[in-house]
């Protein structure tokens, strides 16, 4: 009896792929590994350079190795997970399954090559095979022309030398499942070609063909060095203190809790909590942001990022593979295999639009001839020449180019995107809900405003601050924070105590000093009808205020509040700008959540439960709102869930990237409309690279069927077609948002 579905464990094991440089490389691949018994399914990453592969039971990891193998790539197993395909067991979701496997990396054929990871692409097998074939070609127009006789005999040679190995890879890729790969359209087109006595041209393109596939390797690795590059911004040693001294270690060896000193100008190793030090933290290399954040003791800091003007001791809090920067590029990596809504289009269209090009080319050969009295070799040419326009590489990499580099350039900012359905959605969201704390807000209260009655401001704070110091309370953390950025002096305070529900006092100078809320103060003091006025009017902007009572006098009073982020008013504004709809789903009181939403322009919905927040976004859903939740992953689950796409906020922690389709790493909230904006200039450049493959297809289609043009420009179409399209992908690598 067969289980049921949501009780099935699907296992996942993953490989390493060498040599797969364009999208009809992972087709075949997909292909040929989907027909195994046992595998439930493929996703294959170019960029990557990865396949995972699901399965049900133990997989017969022998005969992936060997599938992918005979195709022509390098194959090595990376590691292996388990997914069960219920969520309500998604804690048992990593297994090793690595008993009785071979781990050892299958070398490719010789006649595929690739690069080894960190080898010149000049010294990969592709890169000699073109060259070979390119000398043989410019060796065979010197013999024939010094022999004239034996022209056609070293041609024929020079083509061999070419065509074999790509022949040999036609054939792999038919014995898989892939009969209409672009390796048979060009072994069909220059055999052909051979028959009909156009040999030299044959040769010409073959090598035209190579260095085509030449430029897509060197393409491919530009887009995979954008996401490997990250982790160079690790450093590869760490001066950790260990038994009373500092000794230099690798930084991959750091575990959680180690002591790490940073000088400045040193990259930070680790992901860790400043223990001890200030310093100016660089933080452009992993978020993009140019302006330095000041950091000192139980501030968070990033692996990769820069200490520029002070030592810090910094307490490790995540192993180099899970710091932020590991999990962010292991999370892309994986992002790159779930495929966009388009790009699932073209791959289907591309597995009807490759025969049918066949299909054409040999009515183009036959029915002139048999119809019309036409000249066999004349249109047999020109159905050879029509194979090679029908080449499908441009158009297959259009998608996945664009996909992949918007991917990347967005992970390398802050915003990661959970696949490309994710970075493809972006583009429709017509409405955002924002939670409130956390998300619009720090997440912390600040002080606000200080009023002095008596006394100035800097004594007000100092001595509020005397009374609060070793408290851990959110609200006198603020006092002691700003009295630390005003350089405002902290005196001993004496006999302090908390009054439970009331305040603190104690006796600072000689003079007694109470803090607490304006009831307890009132039966203290005797409060003036301007001082009520004033703490209903900070009350009404939705502040707490404390007033601070000496020697039986109000001296002040402190107003503190979760202030909106630096910029979440240019976040709100910006979303407006593109005609986006933006709304505050708080489980705040009223009127804190009015008075904020008041500063930022933004509609307020207040006092909510979470099923509320869900709710709401499923009533915007039903007025016709594509919907964006953005929250901190935890209390806003049910609206993330509901929502079209749900947004993790948050500082690299595991909620933020594991949880909801998409993760803002750095808390800011102008990343949402960065977010759409990068979502469309995808998608503007996708329809910009179909244009140019399609485009540059019907030109040449046209103009050699009128015998204008013939085998040399048609293969010149396909590679620079090819070529402009990964090219104008990898534009996206350069933007800013």
């Amino acid at each position: 009896m067969t289980a049921p579905l949501d009780q099935v464990k699907i296992r996942q094991t993953r490989f390493k792929i060498g040599g797969m440089d364009c999208a009809s490389c992972a087709t075949k691949i997909d292909t040929a590994v989907r027909r195994l018994d046992g595998v439930a399914d493929v996703s294959v990453s170019v960029t990557g350079a990865s396949m995972t592969v699901s399965h049900g039971g133990a997989l017969p990891e022998g005969r992936v190795l060997q599938q992918v193998a005979r195709l022509g790539y390098g194959i090595v197993r990376a590691e292996a997970h388990v997914s069960p395909m219920s969520d309500k067991a998604h804690a048992d979701h990593v297994h090793n399954d690595h008993e009785g496997h071979d781990h050892a990396s299958h070398d490719p054929n010789p006649d595929h090559g690739h690069s080894e990871t960190g080898q010149a692409w000049w010294r990969s097998r592709r890169a000699v095979l073109t060259l070979a074939c390119a000398a043989a070609l410019l060796a065979a127009y010197g013999i024939g022309h010094l022999f004239p006789v034996a022209e056609r005999g070293v041609f024929l040679a020079a083509l061999l030398v070419g065509l074999v190995p790509i022949a040999r890879r036609a054939l792999m890729a038919a014995l898989a499942g892939t009969p209409f790969s672009i390796e048979m359209l060009m072994t069909i087109a220059a055999i052909g070609a051979v028959m009909i006595g156009a040999t030299e041209e044959a040769a010409a393109v073959v090598v035209l063909f190579l260095i085509g596939e030449l430029l897509e390797g060197v393409a491919a690795g530009r887009a995979r060095a954008s996401i490997q590059g990250l982790a160079d911004l690790v450093p590869k040693t760490a001066l950790v203190e260990r038994a009373g001294g500092t000794s230099e270690c690798p930084a991959e060896d750091l575990a959680v809790g180690d002591i790490i000193l940073v000088r400045p100008g040193d990259r930070i190793p680790a992901d860790g909590e400043i223990i001890e030090g200030a310093s100016e933290i660089d933080e452009a290399p992993v978020t993009g942001e140019s302006t330095p954040k000041r950091k000192g003791a139980t501030d968070a800091v990033f692996a990769g990022t820069i200490s520029t003007d002070g030592v810090l001791k910094v307490r490790v809090t995540a192993a180099a593979s899970d710091n932020t920067i590991a999990r962010i590029a292991r999370l892309v990596e994986e992002a790159q295999e779930a495929k966009a809504p388009t790009e699932r289009f073209i791959d289907r269209f591309s597995r009807t639009y490759t025969p049918a090009v066949l299909a054409v080319g040999a009515l183009v050969a036959l029915l002139p001839p048999l119809l019309a009295g036409g000249d066999w070799n004349e249109w047999i040419y020109k159905g050879l020449a029509i194979l090679l326009i029908g080449c499908p590489c441009a158009l297959v990499i259009s998608t996945p180019a664009a996909i992949a580099a918007g991917l990347a350039t967005g992970a390398r900012r802050g915003l990661l995107m959970k696949g490309g359905a994710v970075l493809e959605g972006f583009r429709r969201i017509t409405a955002v809900a924002f939670d409130k704390t956390g998300t619009l807000t720090a997440g912390k209260p600040a002080v606000t405003d200080i009023v002095a009655y008596g006394r100035d401001e800097r004594t007000v704070l100092a001595l509020a601050a005397a009374l609060e110091q070793g408290s851990s309370h959110p609200l006198a953390m603020a006092i002691l924070d700003r009295a630390k950025a005003d350089k405002a002096p902290v005196p001993p305070a004496l006999a302090a105590k908390a009054i439970s529900g009331k305040g603190v006092e104690g006796s600072v100078g000689g003079v007694a000093v109470f803090l607490g809320s304006g009831q307890a103060a009132g039966e203290r003091a005797d409060m003036t009808q301007a001082q009520r006025l004033a703490v209903d009017s900070l009350n009404g902007q939705g502040k707490t205020v404390s007033v601070l009572v000496a020697d039986g006098v109000v001296a002040g009073l402190i107003a503190m509040r979760d202030e909106p982020r630096p910029d979440a008013a240019a976040g709100i504004a910006a979303l407006e700008a593109e005609s986006i709809r933006a709304v505050m789903l708080t489980g705040d009181n009223r009127r804190t959540a009015q008075a904020i939403a008041a500063s930022l322009g933004i509609e307020a919905r207040a006092e909510l439960l979470p099923q509320d927040k869900q709710r709401i976004v499923g009533e915007l859903q039903r007025e016709g709102f594509k919907v964006a939740k953005v929250g901190d992953g935890i209390n806003d689950a049910p609206a993330l869930a509901a929502a079209d796409i749900g947004i993790a906020m948050g500082g690299g922690t595991d909620v933020a990237l594991e949880t909801a389709d998409a993760a803002i790493l750095h808390g800011r909230v102008m990343d949402v409309a960065r977010m759409v904006k990068l979502s469309r200039a995808v998608m503007a450049n996708i329809g910009q690279n179909i244009t140019v493959a399609l485009g540059l297809k019907a030109v040449f289609l046209v103009t050699t069927i009128l015998g204008i043009t013939g085998l040399w420009p048609a293969i010149l179409a396909d590679t620079g077609a090819t070529v402009l399209v990964t090219a104008n992908a990898m534009r996206l690598l350069r933007w800013r948002g």
